[in-house]
């Protein structure tokens, strides 16, 4: 499965279309195909009533359940099943680790905020940035950050630049190196390790959310496969394993945002992307 995944985003890179990859999970990934048997369900009501139902019922399950943490803790903790945080004793390891880089993907970007009248990162982004530079005043390494513009956002500064700023300014703690020229998560491992490489770094330790954790290390895993780096991943932004209770049924915002993340996550690497 992971060789035709592979194979799949090597088609897309060759025709060329991965500028479509955007638009590809709109139209493929929820809520759209449950709006969608939805909509076909009311066209049929008054042709094939019971077809019609079953779509609608189908449609509207669907979405109940998309919105719910219970499907968004399943998603991520039985299928993308990432590792757990970076603990005490594995901080305390890299301590003593010289030649190491930690590297923190980026999450997309907002070109105006108006608060503070320029551009910024986003929510996700500036969690993994925060954690990226925590981790670094706790170990001592240096930090890069990697993000560029992704496919199909406006041009404008990177998200590199911006995150340059924001943790020189507002953190205290310029980040040592800028990777702006990745597009996706794929390019996040090629450029990042490229770089470091000729930096000297035999080691990164990967910061991004849990559920973008294995497609991230897989992408970094192909990118060191050539050479003699190491790998260290440190996932933030994690759920736990608790039990799911009642409550976790019911829709919600976060289990909307839980899930669709997850299929999202999910999907690219099926896709191998």
């Amino acid at each position: 499965a992971r060789r035709q995944a592979t194979r799949m985003n090597e088609i897309v890179l060759t025709l060329g279309i991965e500028s479509w990859k955007p638009m590809a999970a709109v139209l493929l990934l929820p809520p759209l195909p449950f709006l969608l048997l939805v909509l076909v369900g009311a066209r049929l009501m008054f042709r094939r009533r019971l077809l019609a139902w079953l779509l609608i019922l189908l449609g509207c399950s669907g979405l109940w359940l998309m919105c719910t943490v219970a499907v968004g803790k399943a998603l991520v903790n039985g299928v993308l099943k990432p590792p757990p945080a970076l603990g005490v004793e594995q901080i305390a390891e890299l301590k003593k680790s010289p030649k190491t880089a930690i590297v923190v993907l980026g999450g997309g970007r907002k070109m105006l905020a108006p608060e503070y009248g320029i551009s910024t990162l986003n929510w996700r982004s500036i969690e993994r940035l925060r954690y990226g530079l925590w981790l670094s005043r706790e170990t001592g390494l240096p930090v890069a950050y990697s993000g560029g513009v992704s496919l199909g956002a406006e041009p404008g500064p990177t998200e590199a630049e911006i995150a340059g700023r924001i943790a020189e300014r507002e953190f205290g703690r310029p980040l040592r190196w800028q990777e702006a020229e990745s597009r996706d998560t794929r390019e996040n491992a090629q450029r990042s390790v490229a770089l470091l490489q000729g930096q000297g770094v035999e080691r990164i330790v990967v910061v991004t959310h849990a559920n973008h954790i294995p497609r991230a290390m897989r992408n970094f895993e192909r990118a060191v496969a050539t050479t003699p780096m190491r790998l260290v991943a440190a996932p933030m932004g994690g759920e736990g394993t608790g039990r799911i209770k009642a409550v976790d049924w019911l829709p919600s915002r976060h289990g909307f945002d839980m899930t669709s993340v997850g299929l999202h996550e999910w999907a690219g690497l099926l896709a191998g992307a």
